[in-house]
């Protein structure tokens, strides 16, 4: 059998391990149907006829510039990749370094990128123009600018070095470098998993311990009575860009800790505050992050093994001006692939997330048995962030990684019929 027969089997057989794996650990059933039938889903009885009316104009502001992103995005990057215009531009930047192969690769996979994201850029101006206009967004232009900045590096920056290693894996072994490779990229999953918290998450956010007081106590309490112990919570000085509320619990062992946005300090009462971090507890005590790490790690070398396909097609390699995938002409064809395959998982990744997010909302419910601070959370969650009640079926179909505030709503009043729990006003 051929190296490319090799690495298209592979990668069949890795992309069945990750259905299998979605299959089985996502929670496709989480309740029994309560008697009397389940809740209608209510769209228009979320946040009353104003707040929803303004949060269907604020989506709909915003639609168009996302849509718009990704199909610049993608036309972009296959204008790059699919002719020889990425390998030019690999070449110019690296002549002054001396034009070697991995000063190609490098440069030039961070030059094209940060090119793609220029042409967008005007698109996230007008999004956040939108935001500050609907009162969401409290940055400033300086650190706006910022934030796009150190993002656009650190997504830069990390494809380019993994590309660089793909590149050389090629050249020094030409016929197996995909299965090297797909190792590699597994791993580099599982190690960002857990380096992400460390690493990432300051460089957006201050961090300080909560105060001592009944709120700290209550939320250490509930990580006990849920088997997910913390370290410690922190409050994240979110204000100083949003007036969104959020919460996660991030990290692993001695460094897991619950994370509060100040916002959510500053607007909310206790018990909805203990409802947001009960939800975000659930994560944990599912193992959420581990289990999507190991989708993530099968699917990354699943798309690596199958690359290795593509890119003894000599016809596709043809178009970008590259010989093989060592050349170091080909980096821009391989942006174009990996943004066409972060599309294509898009809305599996999002069915599965939605999925798993309404499974932590049961576990809030179950660990707090108080469906009334839920359903007030999930209305102010949804005023707070303008989170469209009803959006498009399509849109949400493949944008959409949570479960609208009118089915989470109706879910809680379906946990409460299960349980027999009173919800006030019914």
């Amino acid at each position: 059998m051929s190296a490319r027969r090799v690495a298209l089997l592979v990668a069949l057989v890795l992309g069945a391990a990750v259905a299998v794996v979605i299959v089985v650990a996502t929670p496709w059933h989480l309740l029994p149907t309560p008697r009397g039938g389940a809740t209608p889903v209510d769209p228009a009885g979320a946040y009353g006829a104003a707040r929803t009316q303004r949060a269907e104009h604020f989506a709909a502001a915003l639609r168009p510039a996302s849509l718009a992103s990704t199909v610049l995005g993608l036309g972009v990057a296959g204008l790059l990749g699919l002719t020889r215009a990425g390998a030019a531009v690999a070449r110019a930047v690296a002549r002054p370094l001396g034009g070697g192969w991995a000063w190609q690769v490098l440069l030039g996979a961070l030059v094209l990128q940060v090119v793609g994201r220029l042409v967008t850029l005007p698109l996230s101006v007008w999004s956040e123009v939108v935001e500050h206009r609907y009162g969401l967004s409290t940055a400033g232009w300086g650190l706006w600018t910022r934030d796009v900045a150190t993002s656009t590096a650190i997504d830069a920056g990390v494809t380019a070095v993994g590309l660089l290693l793909l590149v050389a894996l090629a050249r020094r072994a030409p016929r197996t470098w995909w299965a090297w490779a797909a190792g590699a990229a597994a791993l580099l999953v599982v190690v960002g998993s857990f380096l992400y918290p460390l690493l990432v998450e300051p460089a957006f956010n201050r961090f300080q311990p909560m105060a001592a007081g009944p709120l700290r106590t209550e939320l250490l309490a509930l990580a006990e009575r849920s088997g997910t112990p913390v370290q410690e919570v922190l409050v994240a000085d979110a204000s100083r860009r949003t007036t969104a509320l959020n919460a996660y619990v991030s990290g692993f062992g001695s460094s897991r800790r619950i994370v509060v946005y100040d916002t959510v300090l500053r607007q909310l009462p206790d018990d909805e505050v203990e409802s947001i971090v009960a939800h975000e507890l659930g994560h944990v005590a599912t193992d959420d992050v581990l289990t999507g790490t190991l989708i993530g790690a099968l699917g990354a070398g699943a798309g690596v093994a199958l690359l290795g396909w593509l890119l003894s097609w000599t016809p596709l390699l043809r178009r970008a001006g590259a010989q093989d995938a060592g050349d170091p002409a080909g980096v821009g064809l391989l942006l174009f692939l990996l943004a066409v395959g972060t599309l294509l998982s898009t809305p599996v990744q999002d069915g599965v997330s939605r999925q798993i997010e309404a499974r932590a909302d049961r576990h809030a419910l179950d660990l707090t048995r108080d469906p009334d601070a839920f359903i007030a959370v999930q209305r102010a969650l949804g005023e707070a962030n303008l989170s469209d009640p009803s959006p498009p079926a399509f849109w949400h179909w493949f944008y959409g990684n949570h479960p609208t505030v009118p089915e989470r709503i109706a879910f809680a009043e379906d946990w409460a019929k299960v349980h027999g729990v009173p919800v006030a006003g019914r």
